[in-house]
């Protein structure tokens, strides 16, 4: 089966730590490189990664919340450095352009690479990048800045040709593609062979969530609906749900709720305050509700 991996790069929220970065992850699918948001220290956390800089030609960055796009400048000037040659595209909210242009104009004038910014629309689901194997959608989030969580999809194989079969039916080779598309075969006497007889099903495409910042918000199940992985913030333990709801942020529990509503395969949580010194109370809660979960931390590699 092909690379489908989630980095994770920083899983803190706003207020730095010594224990967490700032949100960052990587998303590897098939040795293509895709960076969700960009918060400080990012490029260091990714050379620890071991990931190659050449391979990231797309980031993804959810809101305009600096914990999520202080990196930028730093990365991209890293990467004029390094004398990238590439197209860097920034898929973000439109308004990145009054944040990052001002900054690429004083301190990034003679980059030997093309940065281009590709905004999207938070309020409504919109495929915002595709290709031969992937699209990416953006899920429409709840918080204080308009905002957006991310839905990677692997698309879809088509059936694998059982070779002892053709063989044994004598297909001619201008016939596989459409076999393999589903149709059937007829032989030159007119004689319907099935497709099933011929080809096995394909692996179940993958699919990655990723939401983040958001207040509890159950518009978003239907969307997410079966995902192999689920990311999604967990700022807050239960106690503070007050907080929660005025900072437009969701508790581990409501994380777990929210995992459980969709009947995702598995829970990845993160994006922990500042003001909690051990994680296990966050996991603690979301287990309670769904217990195929697990701590984001900085260095983890998760498999969709």
């Amino acid at each position: 089966m092909e690379k489908f991996e989630v980095y994770i790069l920083g899983c803190g929220s706003a207020l730095p730590t010594t224990r967490h970065f700032p949100t960052s992850q990587v998303v590897n699918l098939r040795d293509k490189l895709f960076m969700i948001d960009c918060g400080e220290g990012t490029q260091m956390q990714f050379r620890r990664s071991k990931l190659k800089f050449s391979r990231l030609n797309h980031i993804f960055i959810s809101h305009l919340h600096g914990d999520h796009c202080f990196g930028l400048p730093g990365l991209i000037s890293t990467f004029g450095m390094l004398g990238r040659t590439a197209e860097l595209c920034i898929h973000a909210h439109r308004d990145i352009e009054k944040y990052l242009n001002p900054i690429l104009d004083y301190f990034c004038q003679h980059l030997p690479y093309k940065v281009t910014i590709v905004p999207f629309d938070t309020k409504k689901p919109e495929v915002i990048y595709e290709d031969r194997s992937l699209t990416v959608t953006t899920i429409p989030m709840k918080h204080r800045v308009p905002c957006c969580g991310f839905l990677f999809e692997e698309k879809a194989e088509r059936n694998h040709i059982i070779r002892d079969m053709v063989d044994f039916y004598k297909v001619p080779i201008s016939q596989i593609n459409r076999i393999k598309n589903g149709e059937d075969y007829v032989t030159p006497e007119g004689v319907i062979i099935p497709n099933s007889r011929l080809t096995q099903p394909a692996t179940p495409s993958r699919k990655y969530a990723y939401c983040s910042d958001t207040i509890y918000n159950e518009k978003i199940v239907e969307q997410i609906k079966g995902v192999d992985l689920l990311f999604h913030e967990s700022t807050f333990a239960q106690n503070e749900i007050p907080r929660a709801r005025e900072t437009y942020h969701t508790t581990a529990r409501q994380a777990g709720q929210i995992a459980l509503a969709a009947n995702v395969k598995k829970l990845l949580i993160g994006h922990f305050s500042a003001r909690y010194e051990n994680d296990l109370i966050f996991f603690q809660e979301a287990s309670e509700i769904f217990p195929n979960c697990q701590l984001a931390k900085e260095g983890l590699c998760a498999n969709v």
